[in-house]
């Protein structure tokens, strides 16, 4: 593949996680304020329209592209068999998880069956935030050997 196409694809993986981050950072928020919603209200309708379009129109295909993009330029870079690349692929299925519990969470909200409470939005607002830190640290340094 030439340098030119892979960097392409390398911009493209970018764009599309910081996408999905924006999502990450973005729906839980959403939910925070959704808890204070009565049920059956119009604000209440229109966080489920607005959660239900951030997952699906923007985070799906986020997570999607993310996934494609990042594992060509792993194989191109040949990052698939360095161990801070292993670290940094635990890390990405585990904000994939991460993605499920959120889509979850939007269903629950969509069907008025939200358990969880406001503070319970709040923190795990933070838990992409350190899972990014992490991630662009391992891309960025690339400890070779560390991790080995």
């Amino acid at each position: 593949m030439s340098d030119d196409l892979v960097l392409l694809l390398k911009s493209f993986h970018i764009m599309s996680v910081i996408a999905w981050m924006a999502g990450f950072f973005y729906l839980p928020r959403l939910m925070v304020y959704h808890t204070k919603a009565e049920i059956g209200s119009e604000t209440s309708e229109i966080f489920k329209v607005m959660e239900r379009r951030l997952m699906k129109a923007i985070m799906n295909p986020a997570m999607i592209a993310s996934w494609i993009f990042g594992l060509v330029v792993a194989w191109e870079y040949g990052y698939l068999t360095e161990g801070w690349f292993h670290l940094k692929l635990l890390l990405v299925f585990i904000l994939s998880g991460f993605h499920d519990l959120l889509a979850k969470h939007v269903k629950d909200f969509a069907a008025d069956a939200n358990q969880h409470s406001e503070k319970y939005f709040r923190v795990i607002n933070e838990f992409p935030t350190l899972i990014m830190i992490v991630v662009v640290l391992l891309v960025i340094l690339k400890p070779y050997g560390f991790f080995d």
